[in-house]
């Protein structure tokens, strides 16, 4: 038996307005999805796919899984994150190995933005 990692499934109220922030900043496009959900990707691409499913309502505390997006420069990443509609939490960390720059997406995912040097 091969195990393998195919996908993370993100809840959100506004599914289109989330999946299109994530298909910008990824550059990934959506591929087939069931109605009223958004799929980044295939099933079958390398890269595991990013699935979008509705929700009622928004998670009321912070999410302990994240995603970590590498960027070329840190400073433009923060710039496109945030024309795209997402923001800042302010929260950034300088280490030896890059810079790591706490972000949030139009409904408030955390993520990472990571630069190494």
């Amino acid at each position: 038996m091969v195990n393998r990692w195919v996908g993370v499934t993100v809840d959100c109220v506004d599914v289109e307005r989330v999946s299109a922030f994530w298909s910008v900043l990824l550059d990934r496009p959506p591929g087939p999805s069931r109605p009223g959900w958004v799929y980044l990707g295939r099933h079958d691409d390398p890269q595991p796919r990013l699935v979008f499913q509705p929700v009622a309502e928004p998670n009321p505390g912070k999410v302990r899984l994240h995603l970590d997006v590498l960027v070329d420069d840190i400073d433009q990443g923060v710039a496109q994150v945030l024309a795209l509609g997402g923001r800042s939490t302010g929260e950034r960390h300088d280490h030896d190995e890059g810079v790591v720059v706490v972000m949030a997406d139009p409904e408030g995912h955390e993520f990472c933005l990571v630069q190494f040097c």
